[in-house]
């Protein structure tokens, strides 16, 4: 893929961001790239002294040297998404495949045309060689240090990841978890699964990548910017899509391109972005 040097307009809503893509706004026309490979990951975790099992399923493109991955609920999409849509032209991808697919598709584009490797404003964190326990906690603790809050600041969290809710309180943040998935914390904190009671009490929010994927991100986006109050993305889902919205809502990021730290007990390497000022 020849590279060439993006507009990066400013987006404003991932549909907006996806029209932008296949104008060219970007880089090259999607319409003469192909998605050499698609392929499906679904797993299982459960870190010691918790009672959670996360159960993850990611559908992701290879384009050239790049990866873009896109986690989805069970049942969305099947393995046989990686028959039917690998070799397939990258705007074809964009304009009619399933949402977790089109982000896939979209986080392969962005990221092949700045890799975060080599974008001059990202902050490279390397994540420790260890157990998942170890590995968790630093790259929970490397989003958490995004947050710039006061003792007591009630804290967003959308998509409850338990290490987070620990690092949050660690901070002097009091976590408020909502999750589609999850009914309480490791610790018994009530999870909800209502965002618009979470949104309107928040002082700050951290939400997921996955936000991208279920079709959320733009309400949080849009109810954040419009109360003014600082939104960190923590993203293996979406890393490059998150931070297209960066000075457009998003105030900070933490971005984690494939292949992510759960899949390795190696030094692995996050990508932590701030706005000016910080989050």
């Amino acid at each position: 893929m020849t590279r060439t040097t993006p507009t990066r307009t400013t987006a404003t809503s991932v549909d907006g961001l996806v029209e932008a893509v296949l104008a060219g706004e970007h880089g090259p026309l999607p319409s003469e790239l192909v998605a050499t490979s698609v392929f499906w990951i679904h797993h299982g975790t459960r870190l010691a002294g918790g009672d959670t099992t996360y159960l993850n399923q990611y559908v992701l493109v290879r384009l050239g040297g790049s990866f873009g991955g896109c986690a989805f609920e069970a049942g969305e999409i099947d393995p046989s998404i990686c028959r039917d849509s690998s070799g397939t032209p990258l705007d074809v991808l964009l304009r009619e495949a399933p949402r977790p697919l089109r982000i896939a598709a979209l986080d392969a584009y962005l990221s092949e045309v700045r890799p975060h490797r080599t974008a001059g404003e990202a902050e490279p964190v390397t994540l420790p060689t260890g157990t998942p326990e170890v590995r968790a906690k630093a790259r929970d603790a490397a989003i958490a240090d995004l947050l710039d809050i006061e003792e007591g600041a009630e804290v967003g969290l959308i998509g409850v990841v338990n290490p987070l809710v620990a690092a949050i309180r660690e901070r002097g943040g009091r976590p408020l978890p909502c999750d589609l998935n999850l009914r309480t914390t490791q610790w018994g904190d009530p999870v909800t699964a209502d965002m618009h009671e979470v949104l309107e009490r928040a002082e700050a929010v951290v939400a997921t990548g996955m936000t991208l994927s279920n079709g959320s991100f733009d309400t949080i986006l849009d109810r954040c910017r419009s109360r003014g109050i600082p939104l960190v993305v923590y993203a293996q889902t979406g890393s490059a899509v998150a931070r297209a919205f960066l000075g457009s809502g998003v105030t900070a990021l933490s971005a984690e391109p494939f292949p992510f730290s759960q899949f390795s007990a190696e030094e692995t390497v996050l990508y932590r972005y701030r706005t000016v000022g910080g989050a």
